[in-house]
């Protein structure tokens, strides 16, 4: 390959790993490491750490993830490192809280789950699944007070979490400062040429290039991903909120949370998770300014992202679910469940608390406010319905909610 073949293929391989990203340091460096990497046919090592604080990833995992797997497209070698050592001490990362430990225990089911759905995305040839326990064990306690030695605590208080806390009186644990220094030393110990993460990491991230400076290697570079709005557009999406979108969650879930997002959150969730070309989401946008229903784009997008986590008929099933629903009509999968009662009848409230629909008697009271109970298609109004032991019914609560009762 020549000069020109070389900087050709650079500038093609810059312009992936650039696309939505937010902050790229240093891009020189890396143009660098990329023409090292094809002179010598020596893929990068491309480092990306998660703790595996809960079992579930959703949708916003996925941003990095989506980047990781754009990396490996390019021919490079993704290091996925489940934080098993770190994860026991917490990422502060935004926290005004110490955060609590996790057992080994926790945190060896939760990393079992992590690897389990990676491989939905990245290509497992091109992924090697690494854990921090293997290095950070062997560390000991010389090692640690040696990198505990590395850095200052005001250097640490630079950090916009720490600062607000030191400033509110609220308390900082000592472990929590080792945090972003172990961070730091995976990359050390991994060799990592570039390390991804969410623009609320950096500086956990330009603490490995420090630490690695120090050690007398080549410094990694640093790529800042987006944090993906919730389904409020508003927040980061987070299971704690609800406003997130489980990748492992069923196929007509996904679909139907995916066609309640905006309008103009579309675009930004097409943007960072979507595998589509740049030039097809270009004629898609151009095709909404001409008239087109945004819809339309989002019915395409949200198959993409079934597909990707379950299968084409899953998606297809989705779609032809969600219309059936939005017409007003009845799935025919729904649920078939017996409910038992003492005497004649049963108000409506309770009916669905025990069917499941809903958790409480006040939330269904909201639901019959609002308009959203239905039974055989027909909304109820009267908040204090009853319904008679003996007949069958199919409920509907919501968008999603199902289910068909036989009282007995």
């Amino acid at each position: 390959m020549n000069i020109d073949d070389i900087n050709v293929n650079i500038q093609q391989q810059l312009a992936m790993i650039k696309r939505g990203a937010d902050e790229l340091l240093i891009e020189s460096e890396l143009i660098e490491k990329l023409r090292l990497s094809i002179n010598s046919g020596q893929p990068l090592r491309i480092k990306a750490g998660f703790d595996p604080t809960a079992p579930d990833l959703h949708l916003g995992h996925t941003v990095l993830m989506n980047k990781l797997r754009q990396f490996q497209e390019l021919g490079h070698h993704v290091l996925f490192l489940i934080g098993d050592f770190t994860g026991m001490i917490g990422d502060p990362t935004g926290k005004s809280t110490t955060r609590p430990p996790l057992t080994a225990e926790q945190v060896a089911e939760n990393a079992k789950s992590y690897a389990v759905q990676v491989f939905k995305i990245l290509k497992p040839e091109q992924t090697e699944v690494v854990f921090n326990s293997k290095w950070l064990n062997e560390l000991g306690a010389a090692g640690m007070l040696k990198l505990a030695a590395s850095h200052t605590v005001a250097r640490m208080l630079e950090r916009d979490d720490f600062t607000k806390r030191y400033k509110s009186n609220q308390p900082i644990a000592i472990h929590e400062f080792l945090y972003p220094l172990l961070q730091g030393y995976d990359s050390v110990a991994l060799k990592a040429d570039v390390e991804l993460g969410g623009t609320d990491q950096k500086f956990n991230l330009l603490m490995g290039r420090e630490l690695q400076k120090q050690a007398g290697m080549p410094q990694q570079c640093v790529l800042t991903m987006p944090l993906l709005e919730g389904l409020d557009g508003v927040n980061k999406m987070s299971k704690s909120l609800g406003n997130y979108i489980g990748i492992a969650e069923a196929p007509e879930a996904i679909f139907a949370k995916i066609m309640s997002i905006s309008d103009e959150l579309m675009w930004r969730y097409i943007e960072l998770l979507s595998f589509e070309s740049l030039e097809t989401i270009a004629q898609w946008k151009a095709q909404v300014s001409a008239g087109e229903n945004p819809r339309n784009i989002k019915v395409g997008f949200a198959q993409e992202i079934v597909t990707r986590f379950h299968s084409q008929a899953d998606a297809e099933k989705a779609l032809n679910e969600f219309q059936t629903r939005a017409k007003g009509g009845i799935p025919e999968d729904v649920p078939e469940i017996s409910i038992n009662i003492e005497g004649e009848n049963i108000g409506i409230a309770q009916l669905l608390k025990l069917a499941g629909l809903v958790e409480s008697s006040s939330e269904a009271y909201r639901a019959i406010e609002q308009g959203g109970v239905k039974l055989d298609s027909k909304k109820v109004s009267d908040r204090n319905l009853q319904l008679n032991k003996g007949i069958t019914v199919v409920a509907q609560v919501g968008k999603r909610k199902f289910a068909k009762m036989t009282i007995q």
